[in-house]
């Protein structure tokens, strides 16, 4: 107040990201976790002698406070760049998958191959065909099959084999059978990485959201711990993301010991172990927003055109149209109320008087 000028702190004074190396760790036999930050916050000395006039606050220059979100996120990982966490960085699982596209449509321009027939159904004039999947209601099939599809990507195109060892299946097998070592050496096919993640979410009746929740949690933990997916490591990483995913998302969650009767092998320690140390490499970060969310169902829908996954198309039923119409209705409704409560705040705010809106005639 008066000539005293405060301002929010800068991004580097901000906690950054890394390990956690404290000794205390929190109980997980409740499956509840809460991490706790400090903001530390900084004011800037006042000016010895600033007259109120001279403060001018028209140019915005130096003044501009910033959202405790943007305070939050370290310098040396760059928002703009970090596809989990910035809704207008590309996902890193559509330009791995690019490389191999392109290759795909060269390979067959070259070799005047047909594409044959032609699966995918387009709307008429008179027949208009919409699909089972939206960004509210992904299709659970078409759903997981994408996500293990851009898995499958992130192995085959990954950038080098580091690793972990809490994720390395060599250290922490998830069966009794000893594994041999020649598997370890070659990627999964993409029909083995979609038969694993597919008996998970049917035994533990996982919904489609969790499955995209699960890809972001995944590119997160690639990206926050500088590692990359690989033979001995895909298993146990897309175990910690779907499990971690499914509390997240899901109101009743799946718990770890559930897990352990779908695989039998496993231990309800090492699940533990694992999960915790999944939640400290992500930082805790599990927020996903819904702009993020919204880039990755269509970035998965571009992956599933790319490579030929078709989603179940049918022709507009009467009975749908007016569906469509009613909840078209709603959330046009639901929008004009948040206008009309937005207004008066305004006019609560900026004493704004003698405004009023006359209702159209339409003739």
């Amino acid at each position: 107040m008066g000539t005293t000028l405060s301002c929010c702190v800068s991004p580097n004074a901000s906690p950054k990201l890394g390990r956690r190396t404290g000794t205390a760790e929190p109980d997980y036999e409740s499956e509840i976790y809460e991490a706790v930050a400090g903001d530390a916050v900084a004011v800037e000395p006042a000016p010895a002698a600033v007259e109120p006039a001279e403060l001018d606050f028209g140019a915005g220059e130096g003044h501009h406070l910033q959202h405790i979100s943007d305070r939050e996120m370290p310098a040396e990982l760059a928002l703009e760049s970090n596809p989990s966490d910035h809704p207008r960085a590309s996902t890193i699982f559509l330009s791995k998958s690019q490389t191999d596209v392109r290759e795909k449509r060269k390979s067959n321009h070259l070799n005047h191959v047909s594409p044959g027939h032609l699966t995918k159904k387009y709307s008429s004039c008179s027949t208009i065909f919409l699909d089972d999947s939206t960004v509210s209601q992904p299709n659970l099939r078409t759903t997981v099959k994408c996500v293990t599809l851009a898995i499958y990507y992130h192995i085959k195109n990954r950038d080098a084999n580091r690793s972990l060892d809490i994720f390395d299946e060599r250290s922490h097998p998830l069966t009794r059978e000893k594994v041999p070592e020649e598997y370890f050496k070659h990627d999964p096919e993409h029909k083995f990485i979609y038969r694993f993640v597919r008996t998970l979410f049917s035994a533990a009746q996982l919904t489609a959201e969790c499955a995209i929740v699960t890809l972001v949690y995944l590119e997160r933990l690639l990206t926050y711990a500088e590692i990359d997916i690989c033979p001995t490591n895909w298993k146990r990483i897309v175990l910690g993301a779907i499990l971690l995913a499914s509390k997240v998302w899901d109101d009743q969650a799946v718990w770890n010991v559930d897990y352990c009767q779908i695989l039998k092998d496993i231990t309800v320690e090492d699940m533990n172990e694992m999960e915790r140390h999944f939640l400290e490499l992500l930082q805790f970060n599990i927020n996903v927003p819904a702009s993020v969310y919204a880039k990755y169902y269509f970035d998965l829908r571009s992956l599933a055109d790319d490579n030929n996954v078709n989603f179940l198309y049918a022709p507009l039923s009467k009975e749908r149209a007016q569906n469509l119409e009613a909840i078209s209705r709603l959330c046009d409704d639901k929008y004009k109320d948040l206008c009309r409560a937005a207004m008066r705040r305004s006019f609560s705010a900026d004493h704004f008087t003698g405004i009023r809106r006359s209702n159209a005639i339409l003739s």
